[in-house]
């Protein structure tokens, strides 16, 4: 079937995805949606927040057209133009051509590959990623000393990536403790940027 437009497109992808348990009929609008309003209160505002959603659409339209499984088992995050790839695929190639289409999409300045090769990946393993992921953002949001909207955690076989906005270095501290407290982590990656630090674009580089 060919998709001409994005909406069908996402018409689509949500279709897949419901029937691997992974979609709600409104978990796409609502994800932009709360994406938008997440990133308007941190540094990049409301333009920013437009512009990291369009580059996430583009990306999984890209994705989902090249390959439905590659779509389904690449995890994606956005922040003011830099790209965070997560997850696990059995076959190189995806790790390879997930890179190479998020550099295709306009306003891309970085793109941080932490995409895993395994043949052991499995429901169980997901299970726990998402777990971990779900104590980690209720921790952050009752921990006063922490801005949780500002970031964004992904769990991958028991790492967890932090990406987002530090307003010190005091909070991605906590941030990094709260996460190295949860049972089942294995390791903590940051890519948290401090508030006001230059984003060093990397446009053009594979």
């Amino acid at each position: 079937m060919k998709i001409s437009t994005s909406s069908g497109f996402m018409a689509l992808a949500c279709a897949t995805m419901l029937a691997l348990g992974a979609c709600s009929p409104l978990g796409v609008a609502t994800g932009a949606g709360a994406t938008v309003g997440i990133a308007a209160a941190g540094e990049g505002g409301i333009s920013g927040a437009a512009t990291d959603v369009r580059i996430r659409t583009q990306i999984n339209e890209s994705w989902f057209r090249h390959d439905v499984d590659m779509f389904r088992k690449v995890g994606l995050t956005v922040d003011q133009g830099r790209v965070l790839l997560t997850g696990i695929v059995q076959n190189p190639d995806h790790r390879v051509e997930a890179v190479r289409l998020v550099w295709q999409v306009e306003g891309v300045k970085q793109v941080i590959n932490e995409i895993r090769v395994d043949e052991s990946a499995g429901f169980v393993s997901y299970a726990n990623d998402a777990w971990i992921s779900a104590n980690m953002r209720t921790s952050m949001t009752f921990d006063r000393n922490i801005l949780s909207i500002n970031y964004s955690i992904d769990t991958v076989d028991g790492t967890v990536y932090i990406m987002g906005v530090a307003r010190d270095q005091a909070e991605l501290d906590r941030v990094i403790a709260l996460a190295k407290n949860i049972r089942g982590v294995k390791q903590v990656v940051s890519y948290a940027k401090m508030l006001g630090e230059p984003i060093v674009s990397q446009a053009g580089q594979q």
